[in-house]
Parts: C-alpha cells; sequence; structure tokens
C-alpha cells in the first residue's frame, strides 16, 4: 500500500491489463528493500507468463519476470509501467542470482482481491481426486490420439465427492478438463477456480487405450 503524504489530492494508481504487457518494456520496482523506505529501482521485463513455486508448494500462475532489483522488504510493492500503471505485485527474488525476480500480474492480483472482498477468501474448486503426474507411452498417445506428453493419474476418488459421481475410477488419466490440456496437478489446481464451483464440466481421461469424457460438477473447496 502506498500512502502519499501532501495536500493535494492525488490520483490512485491504476492497475494495467498485465495480459499486454511484453518482454522488453520498462518496469519500475517501489518497496522498502532491508528497511530503506521508498527505494525505486528499474529495469525490464524479463519475461511473462511464469510459474513460481511458493513455499507452501502451491504452484503461483501468470507471474512476471523482471531484472528490476527486487530484496526482501519490497514484497507487496507495486511494479510500474513507464506510463505509471501498476502491471504487477513485487513477491520473489532468486537469492544469489542477478536479476532473477517476480511479481504477482495485476490481473492475478485484481482477481484475488475481488474474491476476499466478496468472500473473504479465494474460492476454489474441488472434484475429489488424489492424483500425480505421469508419463504417457509414444505407444499410448498414438492409440489414443492425443499429444501431450503427460497426464494426471488418479490414485484414489474420494467417496461422495463430484468425481464419484461423476464416473472417474481410480486408475484413469486426466488430460483434459473443458478442452485444456492437463499434463499434472498443478493444472487441475489452476483451473478448478471459482469460475467453475457448481458449474458441469467435462473432463477427458484415458481409461486403459479407450479415451472417455465424463461430466462433474466441482464443489467448493473447504477454506
Amino acid at each position: 500500500m502506498l500512502r502519499g503524504e501532501t495536500a493535494e489530492t492525488l490520483p490512485p494508481a491504476q492497475l494495467a491489463d498485465s495480459k499486454r504487457v511484453r518482454p522488453g518494456q520498462i518496469a519500475i520496482a517501489i518497496g522498502n528493500p532491508l528497511g530503506f523506505q521508498s527505494t525505486v529501482t528499474a529495469g525490464i521485463v524479463s519475461a511473462v507468463g511464469r510459474s513460481l513455486r511458493g513455499s507452501n508448494g502451491r504452484l503461483i500462475g501468470d507471474v512476471i519476470q523482471t531484472d528490476a532489483s527486487l530484496n526482501p522488504g519490497n514484497s507487496g510493492g507495486p511494479l510500474v509501467s513507464s506510463t505509471a500503471e501498476v502491471i504487477g505485485i513485487n513477491t520473489a527474488m532468486i537469492a544469489g542470482a542477478q536479476g532473477i525476480c517476480f511479481s504477482v500480474a495485476a490481473n492475478t492480483a485484481r482477481h484475488v482481491l475481488s474474491q476476499i472482498l466478496a468472500h473473504g477468501r479465494v474460492r476454489r474448486g474441488r472434484i475429489g481426486i488424489v492424483g500425480e503426474q505421469i508419463l504417457m507411452p509414444r505407444r499410448l498417445r498414438d492409440l489414443a490420439g492425443i499429444a501431450q506428453g503427460s497426464g494426471l493419474l488418479v490414485r484414489d476418488v474420494a467417496s461422495g465427492s463430484p468425481a464419484e459421481a461423476g464416473g472417474i475410477k481410480a486408475g484413469d488419466i486426466v488430460v483434459a478438463l473443458d478442452g485444456l490440456p492437463i499434463t499434472g496437478v498443478d493444472d487441475i489446481m489452476r483451473l478448478l477456480d471459482a469460475s467453475r464451483i457448481s458449474r458441469e464440466v467435462e473432463i477427458r481421461m484415458l481409461r486403459g487405450s479407450e479415451q472417455i469424457s465424463v461430466r462433474v460438477t466441482p464443489d467448493e473447496r473447504p477454506a
């Protein structure tokens, strides 16, 4: 959060559409690194659409990589474009590396904020399966007519869950949700967002060498 001590009426910083951010554009980071208040650093956007593994093991998607210098204390501060729009929220850096820093994209921050204001938390869906990523042999992919190299192997299905009601069984390999590829646990967790709670989705999977589709209605993951 930024607070300006002035008698003037200042307009709030605007959140940009982070989908329009491109590598090479100017990135300006503002924060209090190592306790040095109101520090500004500048660099460029190195990459967009990165994924970053959080300390709790959960994958954070749609992350902006920048070489604007970040240090402990920058977290939560804005990453700003040359037009003074907030394109991201400074989040992490890789210790020991030079100029590898990450910010959560503004669109993700906007979504999280709207969820917290509406529900007090970020709502996510679940279908009630336990699974792991599995590499699929070329022969199996050819027989099933799919191109991706991995899928989500279902190890267990919770009793009374949407997955059980939809006919998913242990041993099935989930390969798509609503036509979007599922290559592992991270993909299905990312896709089961609030928009899919209580809304029927199509799960495409392999059972043996046969490709089948089932309809499942995710419910809300417990807080």
